[in-house]
């Protein structure tokens, strides 16, 4: 059984030194009984804290952890505490946190968010293709190579998942095709690799 009192001063402390082991301590805990000690967590000036309060928030989501995690997306100063906001929302269920993961893509330029959107959407079994198809074409237009990669790769999912006749896939195929002349040699091997069509 949790001592809340004691982790709840140690969250609290200002003392990264202690309020981070507390923090780590919650993964034996319920959601509900994690809830307020990561809520707490996300309060801190500590910018590792708020991070795995974040992280803790999505392997433990509760109603009430829904909108301090959409206010840390939209809010945090640290872009590693948005990319784990972001990454926490979806498992909420990705329809639900879709728009906020599109706005938070569209308006910031920062690669490390975008890759953690696109890595919360690349593999979940809930996207739809139009959706997928969406991100990744913003992400292919992106100056970083690291996140062409990331949406060239999600445009090979569509083209091996996608029903026949979908016309994201036909989209996603064209895209990667253009791909192939990307100045970046990791773009150009994940455009291939989603050409392949699986034996």
């Amino acid at each position: 059984m949790i001592n809340e009192a004691d982790l709840r001063a140690a969250i609290a402390s200002g003392n990264p030194g202690r309020a981070r082991p507390a923090l780590a301590s919650l993964v034996e805990a319920t959601p509900e009984q994690a809830e307020p000690l990561l809520l707490l967590g996300l309060q801190q000036n500590d910018m590792l804290l708020r991070q795995l309060s974040c992280s803790g928030l999505g392997h433990k989501p509760t109603p009430a952890g829904w909108e301090p995690l959409v206010h840390t997306l939209q809010h945090d100063p640290e872009v590693a505490v948005r990319a784990e906001a972001a990454n926490a929302l979806v498992s909420h269920g990705l329809e639900r946190a879709w728009p906020l993961l599109l706005e938070a893509f569209q308006q910031e330029n920062e690669w490390l968010l975008r890759c953690s959107v696109l890595s919360a959407v690349a593999e979940h079994p809930e996207a739809q293709p139009e959706a997928l198809l969406q991100v990744a074409q913003l992400a292919i237009a992106d100056a970083d190579g690291t996140v062409r990669v990331g949406g060239a790769e999600i445009l090979g999912r569509l083209v091996r998942e996608a029903e026949p006749g979908c016309s994201a896939a036909a989209a996603a195929r064209a895209a990667l095709q253009n791909l192939q002349q990307d100045a970046d040699h990791r773009v150009v091997a994940a455009a291939l690799n989603g050409l392949q069509q699986p034996g």
